[in-house]
């Protein structure tokens, strides 16, 4: 999986591409830990991520909860209809802002 990251003053913008799965997860963690404290906004763009497994949705839980705890926010942007169909099976698409 390749993550691409820009940050724009508290607001982390991380797009990712490819599959987001317990291999790969603890890059994402650690792209989103590696972050400034500073950093409230997550913003993940998920256009070219093609799976995400459980361990993908673990780290997007955690980051909900580290906004949360910044004071910020977490959106996701443009899932195809995979990955959507994994939100709306576990709930999370009542738990997460989902863009389209």
């Amino acid at each position: 999986m390749e993550i691409t990251t820009t940050q724009s003053g508290s607001t982390a913008t991380l797009a990712l591409e490819g599959k987001l799965s317990v291999a790969t997860s603890p890059d994402l963690d650690a792209a989103i830990t590696g972050l400034p404290d500073s950093v409230s906004t997550f913003v993940i763009d998920l256009e070219k991520l093609d799976y995400i497994s459980s361990a993908g949705l673990r780290v997007l839980v955690s980051t909900e909860k580290l906004a949360s705890r910044r004071g910020g926010s977490m959106r996701l942007l443009h899932p195809n209809d995979e990955v959507n169909e994994v939100f709306e099976m576990t709930g999370l698409s009542e738990v997460f802002t989902i863009e389209a």
